[in-house]
């Protein structure tokens, strides 16, 4: 296939991926789709191969449907499928690695011939169970288990799969609403590629998916032949629940082919922080494309020549049923434990690690006045790490990419205040170039009734190492009006008139911060992101706040010192 003519063949199918999410956000019934992001959707082959992903969307959910479509059709074989069915599932340990994601697969047909699959996931309100937490002991406790099956036979949707839907989660009208936009999304996808095949005179997507994936894992394994042969290794420790965790990371480089191995990683644990092997398969490889193929598709192609390994019933490759909600609180960590390995043998591409592990938090009560029961999850951002030459992210998702949800929308959809939501001064890491900010919000719940706060929260205890010479960022930290005791990942309820506040973990530094220029230092301290006192402890630069000028003679000698 010539340049120009796959060229443009790959855009239309990027435009297809697109519209598909895009219908499927712009008719989702939550914020957490809708405003957050929490979603991915691509098409695939009839082989099960994932061929193209939509731009937005998270690693944990794109890349690891890239290994569970193969799962689903172990269950429904393509040959078994026609026109007018749907399939659906959250098992975690064949898709995103907890129940409250749900991936609906649909065929494509186009003269009763199987031409192609569209298929999504994305985070419903609402499971059952607990709800989202990370204090359950085991999966059963976590929700309802919807293994691989059937959501329509022949265009008519099997009721039964809705009634237990609607018997097990406390938001129906949502949770449906969102897997009829699920639905929705895909059929708009499909119909988009129906019109391509059709104008370009293709029967299916078959050599075109070959093309495809063919160049991509030649241009994946020219990367990693380009890398020195040999080991790379580091081990970072996270909070954990009870006890800390240990990621023990070796990337093994042989020729063209990549190996990740972590054993020696801390094994499972009681509570729901465990990760899925599939879903610690997806962020390590994002780390990977990261550090060296940002620019390289993201398909089955760029899969093949990377491994990835963890013992069985570690903490990153768990069993059933072991308790799996809060598996970010560990997963999201992958792409640092990649980063850090690479750190000595590309410092140019790599970042310190962020605040990493997203936080989730889950409020349910009674509304004010109406007695109406309300629950209600939102995701926050902490601060993301610093690279060689550029300060690190303020209040961003990496490496989830999800998007923080406006106060506004919050408030409107709950009865609840965000009486303060500002960058924390002084959370990033010094360095020649600052890790990113942590963010503080202030919650207020408009209820007359005890409340159910549930946090899923990192980084408390361990704070984001710096690298080459970087200081770590500030932990995170949890806050109450009347002193209530509040754990980071411990559902409680709480005295209706308690006020939360939130403190996010700020990344790590880049480089000396002896070594930053001393104006980007004044401009920190101008814009409220570093205080004078800081700017004088950590980066002996000595700034006069009625001139707004740096002290020459006091810097040079504050320099002086610390260097020495």
């Amino acid at each position: 296939m010539d340049q120009i003519t796959l060229d443009i063949l790959w855009n239309r199918l990027i435009a297809t991926v697109n519209e598909q999410a895009a219908a499927l956000m712009r008719s989702s019934f939550t914020s957490i789709v809708r405003e957050a992001g929490d979603l991915s959707a691509g098409v695939f082959d009839c082989r099960g191969r994932m061929v193209a992903q939509a731009v937005t969307g998270t690693p944990g959910h794109i890349n690891s449907l890239a290994t569970g479509m193969i799962h689903i059709l172990e269950r429904f074989p393509a040959d078994s499928l026609v026109p007018g069915d749907v399939l659906i599932t959250n098992d975690p340990w064949k898709t995103a690695s907890q129940l409250n994601d749900i991936t609906i697969a649909t065929p494509i047909f186009s003269s009763h011939k199987l031409v192609a699959f569209c298929v999504n996931c994305c985070h419903a309100l609402d499971i059952g169970g607990r709800g989202l937490s990370a204090d359950s002991r085991s999966v059963y406790e976590e929700g309802l288990f919807i293994p691989v099956m059937k959501l329509y036979e022949v265009g008519k949707p099997v009721e039964a799969i809705f009634e237990f839907l609607s018997a097990n989660v406390r938001t129906p009208e949502e949770v449906h609403g969102d897997i009829h936009s699920q639905i929705v999304g895909n059929n708009v996808g499909g119909k988009q590629l129906l019109a391509f095949l059709n104008e370009f005179g293709l029967a299916d997507i078959e050599s075109l998916a070959d093309e495809i994936i063919g160049r991509t894992e030649k241009g994946m394994r020219d990367r990693i032949r380009a890398l020195s042969d040999g080991e790379y290794r580091i081990k970072l420790t996270i909070d954990g629940f009870d006890a800390p965790v240990v990621i023990n990371t070796r990337i093994i480089i042989d020729d063209d082919e990549l190996t990740v191995d972590f054993e020696g990683s801390s094994g499972a644990v009681p509570q729901g922080i465990n990760v899925c092997l599939n879903y610690t398969r997806a962020y390590t490889t994002y780390g990977i494309k990261c550090v060296i193929s940002p620019d390289i598709p993201n398909n089955e192609g760029s899969f093949k020549p990377i491994t990835v390994t963890a013992p069985p019933g570690s903490i990153l490759n768990a069993r059933h049923p072991s308790a799996v909600g809060g598996r970010h609180l560990v997963g999201h960590f992958l792409p640092s434990a990649v980063m850090g390995a690479f750190a000595q043998a590309l410092p140019e591409r790599v970042m310190a690690p962020g605040f990493d592990g997203l936080w989730d938090t889950h409020i349910a009560g009674v509304e004010r006045g109406t007695g109406k029961h309300f629950s209600f999850t939102w995701f926050s951002a902490g601060g993301a790490g610093a690279l060689k030459d550029q300060d690190g992210l303020s209040a961003t998702a990496y490496p989830s990419g999800i998007a923080g949800v406006p106060a506004e929308v919050i408030e409107t959809l709950a009865p609840l205040v965000i009486r303060r939501r500002e960058l924390r001064a002084d959370s990033g890491g010094p360095g020649t170039f600052r890790g990113g900010l942590g963010q503080t919000m202030e919650i207020e719940v408009l209820t007359d009734e005890p409340y159910l706060f549930n946090g899923l929260y990192e980084r408390i205890n361990f704070p984001a190492p710096g690298l080459h010479g970087g200081k770590q960022g500030q932990t995170g930290r949890l806050l109450t009006s009347n002193r209530a005791e509040l754990k980071s990942k411990i559902s409680c309820r709480l005295p209706e008139d308690t006020v939360v506040t939130l403190e996010m973990p700020g990344g790590g530094g880049f480089g000396s911060p002896m070594q930053r220029d001393p104006m980007r230092v004044l401009n920190d301290v101008r814009n409220g992101y570093v205080t004078p006192t800081s700017a004088s402890k950590d980066y002996g630069v000595v700034i006069d706040t009625e001139r707004w000028e740096i002290d020459g003679s006091a810097t040079k000698e504050l320099r002086h010192q610390m260097t020495e």
